[in-house]
C-alpha cells in the first residue's frame, strides 16, 4: 500500500472515530428539548419548571466529561487532511466554505452553551442556552452528511494549473443525493443519541429515552436504506456492497434492540451503522477525493494532491506513536465515567436551581 493510500484510510477512520462519538453528542443536544420536558402529573408550575430543569440538567451530564474529548477526532481529521493533501484541503475548504463555516460556527455556540449554561442562575440564560446547544446539534447533523455526498456526488471543480478551483455555487451544493445523505446523518444521529441518553441513565429518563430511540431507530432504518443503496446504485463497486449490509444490519440490530430494551447492543449497531455508511462513502471515493462533474483531470485524487513523500514518512511515524496513548486516554476516561445516572443524582445547584435559606435550614434539621 502506498503512503498516499495509507494516509486516505487514515482520515477515514479517523473521520469514522468522530461520527460514532460527537454523533451521539449531536443526538443528545437535540434530543434535548423533547426529553427535557417534565414528566406529566399535578404539578406546580414551580414545580414543572424544576423538574424540567432538572431533566436538562442530567441530559447535559450524560456527555459532560467525554463530548469536548471526542472533538479531538475531527481536529486531528482536519490536521491529517490538511498535512497529507493540501490540495485536497484547499479547494474542499473554499469549495463547500459557506457550509463548513455554518458547521465551525456551531460548534463553536454549542461549546459556549454547553460551558456557560451553569455559569449563572437565571431561567432565561438557560433558555438561550439550551437553544444554543440545540443549534449547535442539529446544524452539524445535518450539514456533515451533505458535505460527505456533494464528496462523492460530484461538484464543479476546475484544474487551472497549478491548482483546482470551485467553480460551482452554494445552491450546487443543495441537490437530492446530498440532502438524503443529511437527512442520513440527522436521523442516525439522532437514534445514536436517544440510545446512548438509555445507556447513561436510570429510571423515568431511561424509559423515555428508550421510547424515543425506538420510533427513531425504524425511521433511520428507512432513510438510512434509501441513501445506502442509492449510493451503491449510482457510486459504489461489487465489493462495496459488503458495506452496505454491515450498515443495514448495524441499523437494524438498532431496530431490535431497542424494543428488547438492549441498550448497550442497540448502541453497537447504531456506531456499526454510522461506520459502515462513512467507510461506503470513502470506499466508493478512492482514489478520488473530489470528483469534479466537469470530468477528466478536473477530478482531484490521492495522487494529485498529496504532500510530498518525506512529509507523509514522518506523519506516519508520528502516527504510530501518538495513535496508541489518545486512545488510551480516550478509553479510560470512558471507563471511570461509565456508571447510570438518575435525576435524583442531579443536585440543585448543578440544575441551576435556586435554593432558599428556609430550605437549607429545613435540610440541616
Amino acid at each position: 500500500m502506498s503512503l498516499e493510500a495509507f494516509w486516505f484510510c487514515v482520515i477515514a477512520v479517523l473521520f469514522v472515530g468522530y461520527f460514532v462519538l460527537e454523533g451521539f453528542d449531536f443526538g443528545v443536544g437535540m434530543l434535548m428539548p423533547f426529553l427535557g420536558r417534565h414528566s406529566t402529573g399535578d404539578l406546580t408550575p414551580e414545580q414543572a419548571r424544576a423538574e424540567g430543569d432538572k431533566r436538562r440538567r442530567l441530559i447535559i451530564n450524560t456527555i459532560g466529561p467525554v463530548w469536548d474529548g471526542n472533538e479531538v477526532w475531527l481536529l486531528t481529521a482536519g490536521g491529517a487532511l490538511f498535512a497529507a493533501f493540501g490540495g485536497w484541503y484547499a479547494t474542499m475548504f473554499s469549495g463547500f466554505y459557506i457550509p463548513l463555516f455554518l458547521i465551525l460556527l456551531a460548534l463553536i455556540v454549542r461549546v459556549c452553551a454547553i460551558e456557560w449554561r451553569p455559569k449563572i442562575n437565571d431561567v432565561k440564560w438557560r433558555r438561550w442556552c439550551d437553544v444554543g446547544i440545540g443549534i449547535g446539534s442539529w446544524v452539524p447533523a445535518l450539514l456533515w452528511g451533505v458535505a460527505f455526498a456533494n464528496l462523492l456526488r460530484g461538484v464543479p471543480v476546475e484544474f487551472r494549473d497549478p491548482n483546482h478551483v470551485y467553480t460551482g455555487g452554494f445552491w450546487n451544493l443543495l441537490n437530492p443525493y446530498s440532502l438524503v445523505g443529511g437527512l442520513t446523518t440527522l436521523s442516525i444521529f439522532l437514534t445514536h443519541g436517544a440510545i446512548f441518553i438509555a445507556l447513561k441513565t436510570k429510571g423515568q429518563m431511561r424509559e423515555d429515552a428508550t421510547k424515543m430511540a425506538a420510533a427513531l431507530a425504524i425511521a433511520t432504518l428507512v432513510i438510512g436504506g434509501t441513501f445506502l443503496v442509492w449510493t451503491q446504485l449510482s457510486y459504489g463497486k461489487d465489493w462495496t456492497w459488503a458495506l452496505v449490509v454491515v450498515a443495514a444490519l448495524g441499523v437494524l440490530v438498532a431496530v431490535i434492540a431497542t424494543q428488547l430494551r438492549r441498550e448497550g447492543i442497540a448502541f453497537l449497531g447504531t456506531a456499526i451503522g454510522i461506520a459502515g455508511t462513512v467507510a461506503l462513502l470513502f470506499s466508493c471515493l478512492f482514489p478520488n477525493v473530489m470528483i469534479s462533474t466537469l470530468g477528466g483531470e478536473n477530478t482531484l485524487t490521492i495522487y494529485n494532491t498529496s504532500s510530498s513523500h518525506y512529509t507523509l514518512v514522518v506523519m506516519t511515524w508520528a502516527a504510530v506513536f501518538m495513535t496508541p496513548v489518545v486512545i488510551g486516554y480516550q478509553a479510560w476516561s470512558y471507563w471511570v465515567f461509565r456508571k447510570r445516572m438518575a435525576i435524583e443524582d442531579v443536585p440543585e445547584q448543578a440544575a441551576g436551581l435556586s435554593i432558599s435559606p428556609e430550605t437549607v435550614s429545613a435540610e440541616r434539621k
